[in-house]
This record gives C-alpha cells, structure tokens and sequence, in this order.
C-alpha cells in the first residue's frame, strides 16, 4: 500500500507522516496558547501575541499539511489561494484586535 496518495491528475493528497506531523503541531500550538493564558503568569501583551502568533501559525499548519496547499500544484492557483488566505487572516486577526482595543478603552470604568 503506498504512503502518498494521488489523484488521477497527479496531484499529491499527502502521506500518514504529513497528517501525523499536523496533527502533532496542532494539538502542540493549541497547548501552549491554552498553557500561556491559563497559567496567568505572564502579562497581558505576552499572552495577547502568543495566542494570535499561535492560531496563525496553526491555521498556516492547517493550510499546508492538511490541505495541502503549496505554490506548485493546479497551475498556480494554490498560491492565489495562499495569498488570498494571508490577506483575509491579516484582516480577520487586525480587524479583531482594533476591535477588541476600542471595547477595551470604552469600556474603562472611572
């Protein structure tokens, strides 16, 4: 039984080692942003960048080892889906944070 599965175009969907190694970075990503913010031993700007550089880093994980987008396959459009996956996350992460800062500084009592 072969370890790379392929369509009948030629295009890779994968091995058990990428899943695994997924798998494995994900639940990692997850326990470190949950163990930073649960420990409540740093301060609030530490925790704030470690959770949004984790849940980058793990959809990018997501993206590329489960889905298995890459700049080669389809002709190229795997890449426009990259770009436009940066673009959106950028305005998903940017967006939620500017958002949450303004409740924050509204919200101030006193």
């Amino acid at each position: 039984m072969s370890d790379i599965h392929t369509s009948h175009d030629g295009a890779s969907h994968g091995s058990y080692k990428s899943y695994i190694i997924g798998l494995v970075l994900s639940i990692v990503l997850t326990l470190i942003a949950f163990g930073v913010v649960m420990t409540g031993s740093f301060s609030v700007p530490v925790m704030m960048v470690t959770v949004v550089v984790t849940a980058v880093i793990q959809v990018l994980v997501q993206l590329i080892l489960f889905m298995h987008l890459n700049t080669k396959a389809e002709g190229g459009w795997n890449f426009v889906s990259i770009v436009f996956t940066v673009g959106i996350l950028g305005l998903i992460v940017g967006g939620s944070l500017w958002i949450m800062h303004n409740i924050h500084i509204n919200m101030m009592l006193g």
